[in-house]
């Protein structure tokens, strides 16, 4: 019963490709995941690769801190999400004088691990309490 979460911000890849990106793992078991991230050929691929290994990190210091014992084959991507950042605008010269602007986006990114236990757990809450 084991949920992680791991974010990265201001991250420079434009929303809608980390997108396509996210879309692979979303549900998939975690090595799975990062065997998908490794040989996308995407170049979001590299930080969300960095992002899933790090909640795999954070699950077992998470594990290791409540006394709970964590198998890694365990974890699923329980959720993975992009959120558009800040947008850097920049200009670039044309000609006659004038300038176009350039929007530089930048991505949030956050992806949840978790054993099937947390999942099989919230879903009986949330039954309990629609019978209600």
């Amino acid at each position: 019963m084991v949920e992680s979460i791991a974010r990265v911000r201001h991250i420079r890849v434009t929303p809608q490709k980390a997108r396509r990106v996210v879309a692979l793992i979303k549900g998939k078991q975690a090595q799975e995941a990062l065997a998908i991230l490794k040989f996308a050929p995407q170049s979001a691929s590299e930080p969300i690769y960095k992002l899933v290994a790090s909640a795999m990190a954070n699950a077992q210091v998470k594990a290791d801190r409540d006394g709970e014992y964590l198998d890694e084959q365990d974890l699923y991507v329980a959720n993975a999400y992009v959120d558009e950042g800040t947008t850097l605008k920049r200009f670039r010269p044309r000609a006659q004088g004038r300038a176009f602007q350039i929007k530089k986006r930048t991505s949030h990114i956050t992806v949840v691990l978790s054993t099937p236990e947390v999942a099989a757990a919230t879903d009986g809450d949330s039954k309990k309490k629609a019978s209600k």
